[in-house]
């Protein structure tokens, strides 16, 4: 990567101070708070780079700063750290499109999409995604940043993210409803500054961000009476669509299957079908049969009970005699810690390729998260390497690739209905969700019945599209779906813009 000269952009606005904070140094401590550990709430650090995507040279400006959050009063009451690339040569940035992305859990920053997705730089990994060392940084030959500028946001409390007004209590912000309200008021403000009201303009969000992004497109639209042309929803959570009971219970299993299948405990006449060939007679037996034998509970025939313990059997690897002991209905928790029991080895839940070492085999779930660990390993030495040494933003601050987001308010989640409703207002939106088969956390199956349930009308349809990837979570972290999705996404994006004139009316 080519990097030119660094700037120190100034911001000027709402008593901004500098726009980048200090380092610490050695002498008399005169102030008993270290400035380099205060949140600068509306500053910048601007750098300029080049960074080659599909072969072609792509000159772009990186901002790494943050802009404020006010109360009704206009006092900044907490600050968010954002990153934006915007492509240099660029003659007409009214036609640009804007994506705006960030992560989930809730708690976490955008630095997992950022530096592993689509941002212009991905951190150092194997080709399925592993960490190796040293740690660092590469050019990602197939960031999207060619087709547009990125806007990467960290929630509060995440990343660098801050309350900076102690009297504001942390319930103005954690909550699904608190979170897409002070968010979409940040992104009026970002939009606004950076003159971005004319571009087409999509979100991005991955796992809990699939909840907030699906949230704030209805939330733009009616409160910001900001329109988008494209909602991405990465490894969606429910919306709180709802699912209980049978329903709840019989959707795991296709995920259970594709898990099993990757770890070769199939009998051999579906380990060698092709997975995306094998998976639909799942999902047909899924909900053409399980769901009706499950309804019934234990008012089913006995001989029908094992005729269907004996089928789940078969698809997901774990034994008839542990199904039939747990009702039909083996839990995530201990379908990752059986399926490979007797190997030694418990599985991945957010990518359940990944495989951990447990104290005992006995119990009824994993001791830890063997992909998360493996995440974190590598993403945080990546993510503090690139932020001081590449976009020149040096601070004495914690970047939390975990913040404290608790208590969360859960109540009233009817995100998935406010996107229907955002698509239903809005002829130019369009959904793209992108599922791992191997994701346990957010799994793929259920992305698909959240899609089917997004539109019981069945008219909007042909604006709602599902992929799925032999990957997890993230499945971009496996380096042949990193290429394949970016693409995906290039595609999405450019046909989601309506050609120059085209009304958005139906």
């Amino acid at each position: 990567m080519k990097h030119f000269t660094s700037l120190t952009l100034l911001c000027l606005i709402a008593g901004a101070t500098f726009a980048q904070q200090p380092e610490g140094k050695p002498g008399k401590n005169t102030n008993p708070v270290s400035k380099s550990r205060i949140l600068q709430v509306d500053s910048a650090v601007v750098t300029k780079h080049t960074v080659t995507i599909k072969g072609k040279a792509v000159p772009y400006t990186a901002t790494a700063g943050s802009m404020p959050i006010w109360d009704d009063e206009g006092r900044p009451v907490a600050g968010i750290f954002y990153t934006y690339y915007e492509r240099d040569d660029v003659s007409d940035r009214n036609s640009r499109p804007l994506v705006i992305s960030f992560n989930g859990g809730p708690g976490t920053p955008s630095v997992w999409m950022e530096i592993g997705y689509t941002g212009p730089r991905r951190l150092n990994t194997d080709n399925e995604g592993y960490p190796v060392q040293p740690y660092g940084i590469e050019d990602n030959n197939n960031s999207i940043l060619d087709v547009a500028d990125i806007v990467y946001i960290d929630p509060v409390n995440t990343g660098y993210s801050r309350i900076v007004d102690k009297e504001t209590p942390g319930s103005k912000f954690f909550g699904v409803n608190e979170d897409i309200k002070y968010l979409a008021e940040w992104i009026n403000t970002f939009v606004t500054r950076k003159n971005r009201w004319a571009s087409p303009k999509f979100l991005i969000g991955e796992s809990y961000g699939t909840t907030r992004a699906s949230g704030l497109a209805l939330e733009l639209q009616d409160s910001q009476w900001m329109y988008l042309n494209g909602v991405v929803l990465v490894s969606p959570t429910d919306l709180g669509i709802e699912r209980n009971g049978p329903v709840q219970a019989a959707l795991k299993l296709p995920y259970f299957a594709a898990t099993a299948w990757y770890h070769g405990m199939l009998s051999p006449d579906i380990q060698q079908k092709e997975l995306t060939a094998f998976l639909p007679e799942v999902e047909n037996f899924t909900i053409n049969e399980l769901i009706p034998a499950m309804a019934r509970g234990g008012f089913i025939d006995s001989a029908q009970r094992n005729d269907i313990a004996a089928k789940i059997a078969r698809y997901s690897g774990i034994s008839p005699k542990v199904i039939l002991g747990n009702n039909l209905n083996v839990s995530y928790d201990l379908f990752w810690k059986e399926l490979l029991r007797d190997k030694g080895f418990t599985i991945g839940r957010l990518d359940s390729r990944y495989r951990g070492i447990d104290r005992q085999a006995y119990g009824d779930s994993p001791d830890y998260n063997a992909e998360l660990t493996a995440w974190l390993h590598e993403f945080t030495p990546a993510m503090q390497i690139y932020l001081r040494n590449d976009l020149n933003y040096k601070t004495d601050l914690k970047y939390n690739m975990f913040g404290n987001v608790w208590p969360w308010d859960n109540k009233n989640d009817h995100t998935g209905e406010n996107l229907r409703q955002a698509i239903a207002e809005n002829p130019y939106l369009h959904l793209l969700i992108q599922s791992g088969y191997f994701d346990g956390a957010c799994d793929y199956f259920n992305a698909k019945y959240s899609l089917w349930q997004l539109d019981p009308s069945g008219r909007l349809k042909g604006r709602l599209k599902w992929e799925g990837y032999k990957s997890g979570h993230m499945m971009y972290l496996r380096k042949e779906d990193l290429a394949t999705a970016t693409e995906n996404l290039r595609k999405f994006i450019q046909e989601s813009i309506p050609k120059a004139g085209t009304p958005a009316k139906y």
